[in-house]
């Protein structure tokens, strides 16, 4: 490693000691309450965006957000990680509440709106492409470019709110009666603040039909 490297990688050690020391200081019991397991009340669908870190948005607490990221927090039905978390988040932690929580000016969205090969990372954003494919027209009659990008930011987090409705693991969970509600929120980079999008689903009737899966 070179040497700043390596000034960064043992200034983070040193930071670990010290964070871990501070919330001993506060409460010796800290970590071994937190090592007896946990009951999240929230599953968070988040963008890898370092400038987005899930707990502090909210002020929670460890223990209290199970978090999902990915680039762009997409919702893609073959995406076994992500089927994964939600499936162990509502079966077996039985968390209350899904957000699928975008930012503006996310870099995976903005690289959706042009053609340019980035690498590996194309075939994930074909399938934010497809998000902009189905509401073509209205986006495309946006003159003001942030103004486009910032309403493909929020179209985006809406229709992966609808999939998420859409998998088995969470119709199922509604047919069974669970108390589970799911959200789409934007976060501003510039400003610290969420933007409710509010596209809130409960239950399954807001869904259309061919959508309801049958058990």
């Amino acid at each position: 490693m070179s040497h700043s490297h390596s000034d960064f990688y043992k200034k983070i050690l040193d930071n670990n000691k010290i964070w871990s020391e501070t919330k001993l200081k506060d409460d010796p019991e800290y970590f071994a309450k937190l090592a007896k397991g946990q009951s999240p009340p929230l599953l968070w669908i988040g963008c890898s965006d370092s400038r987005v870190p899930a707990n502090e948005v909210i002020g929670a607490q460890p223990g209290e957000v199970f978090v999902h990221r990915n680039i762009a927090n997409m919702v893609v039905h073959t995406d076994m990680n992500m089927l994964s978390v939600l499936d162990y988040a509502v079966n077996v932690l039985k968390v209350k509440h899904v957000i699928v929580c975008g930012h503006y000016g996310c870099g995976g969205v903005k690289a959706a709106m042009g053609n340019d090969s980035i690498g590996l990372i194309d075939n994930w954003i074909r399938h934010i492409k497809d998000v902009y494919r189905h509401h073509r027209q209205y986006l495309d009659s946006i003159i003001d470019e942030t103004s486009r990008f910032n309403t493909f930011v929020e179209i985006n987090v809406k229709e992966q709110v609808l999939d998420l409705a859409k998998t088995s693991i969470v119709q199922n969970a509604w047919r069974n009666g669970q108390e589970l509600c799911l959200h789409g929120w934007v976060y501003g980079l510039d400003t610290g603040v969420v933007k409710d999008l509010d596209v809130n689903f409960c239950d399954n009737t807001e869904l259309d039909k061919v959508s309801q899966l049958k058990f």
